[in-house]
């Protein structure tokens, strides 16, 4: 099962927002314009799920390397050093994703505190800001993964 999560979390996660951002936006346009009523908070929820969507999606795109990257640097650099300079790129890029996690947990105390509530659905905003220290944790698992499979690989060593 924890094998299963490793390699399938973001997607499941990622699925099932987008598959509940679909049926979400349909139930509005069905009662829109058949039942000639609006529901209200249903752009709200759709916009707050998307946001989860992409933080999530960067631990995703973490995993099956997808991020932008400069390749240049990469064709410069001897191949002996090649596997530290990428380590190193992760580590920095590890450095600034825990950073957001940890800002994040701190943005959500203090969310937390002033009791501040979204505007038509009425969720407390802290909960809807629990993504930027999950995505950032998420990330920066990822990231340590990836460190762990480039310092533990023969084939980059020169």
């Amino acid at each position: 099962m924890l094998a299963l999560l490793d390699k399938k979390l973001e997607e499941i996660l990622l699925v099932a927002a987008l598959a509940f951002i679909v049926i979400l936006v349909s139930l509005q346009v069905l009662t829109r314009y058949v039942l000639d009523v609006s529901l209200g908070w249903s752009e709200e929820l759709s916009r707050y799920i998307l946001i989860w969507i992409a933080w999530i999606g960067t631990s995703y795109a973490v995993r099956v390397n997808s991020h932008i990257r400069v390749e240049l640097i990469k064709k410069i650099i001897p191949k002996h050093l090649l596997k530290w300079f990428e380590c190193f790129v992760l580590f920095i890029w590890f450095l600034f994703a825990f950073f957001l996690a940890y800002q994040g947990t701190i943005l959500i105390m203090k969310m937390k505190m002033t009791g501040q509530l979204s505007p038509s659905i009425e969720i407390p905003m802290w909960i809807l800001y629990l993504i930027v220290p999950i995505g950032g944790g998420l990330m920066s698992i990822r990231l340590l993964q990836k460190m762990y499979i480039v310092l533990s690989s023969k084939e980059r060593e020169g």
